[in-house]
């Protein structure tokens, strides 16, 4: 799929159905001049579901569907017959969705298992119709009750990927490189920066077939958290990652100074990723000797590091030995089980003056000839009275 079609932030205006009005309508049948009421309940009006599907990887199929509207429940009518219920709206959306109010930035949910549901817009009770409210001493009751509002509102659905690792490094430092050698992702690779427009996943083999989720995103420059480069619109798909893997060349000029401006670009975006696993990956190190190796090492940072070459697969099973162990740690595992912990860090409020969309000017869609059935004049049954 090409760089245009990777959509992970969408704006769409939702509105369930509102349900229909209960019938104030009386039995007439021949010779039976006061057959009493039998009014129906009006039918309910659909809901907006959100359910996640794992065969979606991107919100491409909603950026031309910016409207989802659930059908209005029918009124209710004679011979206590119930209208007909209005028909919802499924939404299908990647696992790993995050919904927000588009206008206040609130979190709402989040969407993380396949098949897993959420009711976004409830829709409306249908009314109950005259045939309820008969009691002795009201035995013709002319009323029924109008069917319950809908509920409507924007929304942005912003996708953070589900992966186990994920890879920072500045542009060209080798990141697509190691993940169409580690797994059978075919991202673009070519030696000028920001090659990488979007996101890539890859599935790494391990041993005894086991596996782990690796992430690519786009490269990461001084400044990205203040929106220079690509970093700001990518950084939050490291969010849900376990741990983050700095790809840092080996011919860089200081290894140190630059993993310290990448870990300053995270804090400035979160300071809350500061705490997820880090590892450092030395690439590019296929010219080296051992000697230049240990010079290298000398002044490194204070975390688990290794060298490695995608050409020539020097150091990729050490480096998937230590990735391995990492996710599989008592820490990670409990991480993982403490959903609490996670919540802090995905769901926060959304800073809605950081996204920018070309409609935040239109107006929510109505149907031209919907009339309004709650102010419908009911029948006027003087026939009873005689």
């Amino acid at each position: 799929m090409s760089e245009s079609n990777f959509v992970d932030y969408v704006k769409i205006y939702c509105r369930s159905g509102k349900g229909g009005r209960g019938s104030s309508h009386f039995r007439r049948e021949k010779y039976i001049p006061k057959g009493g009421p039998d009014g129906g309940d009006g039918g309910a009006g659909g809901s907006i579901i959100l359910r996640g599907n794992r065969n979606y990887w991107t919100l491409l199929h909603l950026r031309y569907e910016r409207h989802i509207l659930g059908e209005h429940g029918e009124a209710g009518s004679g011979k206590k017959s119930s209208g007909k219920k209005g028909e919802g709206r499924v939404i299908e959306v990647p696992c790993g969705t995050v919904v927000y109010d588009a206008h206040s930035g609130d979190y709402i949910c989040d969407i993380t298992d396949h098949g897993e549901e959420v009711v976004l817009l409830k829709g409306g009770r249908g009314g109950l119709g005259n045939t309820h409210f008969k009691t002795s001493t009201n035995q013709a009751p002319r009323y029924a009750q109008p069917g319950e509002p809908f509920e409507e509102r924007w929304i942005i659905l912003e996708l953070k990927l589900l992966a186990d690792v994920g890879l920072v490094g500045f542009p060209n430092a080798g990141k697509s490189t190691l993940l169409s050698v580690v797994s059978a992702a075919k991202p673009k690779i070519a030696n000028y920066p920001f090659t990488t427009l979007k996101p890539n996943l890859g599935i790494v083999s391990y041993r005894d077939n086991q596996s782990f989720v690796m992430a690519d995103i786009p490269g990461i420059i001084e400044g990205a958290s203040q929106g220079k480069g690509l970093g700001l619109r990518f950084l939050r798909h490291i969010e849900r990652n376990s741990l983050l893997l700095f790809v840092i060349p080996a011919d860089t000029d200081d290894i140190k100074t630059e993993y310290n401006i990448l870990l300053n670009e995270l804090t400035e975006y979160n300071p809350e990723l500061v705490d997820k696993k880090r590892l450092l990956a030395i690439s590019k190190t296929d010219l080296l000797d051992e000697e230049l190796k240990q010079a290298i090492a000398e002044d490194l940072p204070e975390i688990p590091y290794v060298f490695i070459s995608a050409v020539t697969n020097v150091g990729l099973t050490t480096l998937k030995d230590m990735l391995w162990k990492e996710l599989n740690s008592e820490e990670a595992v409990q991480l993982k089980e403490d959903k609490t912990e996670k919540d802090t860090l995905i769901h926060r409020n959304l800073d809605i003056k950081t996204v920018l969309f070309d409609d935040d000017e239109d107006v929510p869609p109505f149907d031209e000839d919907e009339e309004d059935e709650d102010e419908e004049n009911y029948e006027d049954y003087s026939y009873l009275d005689q």
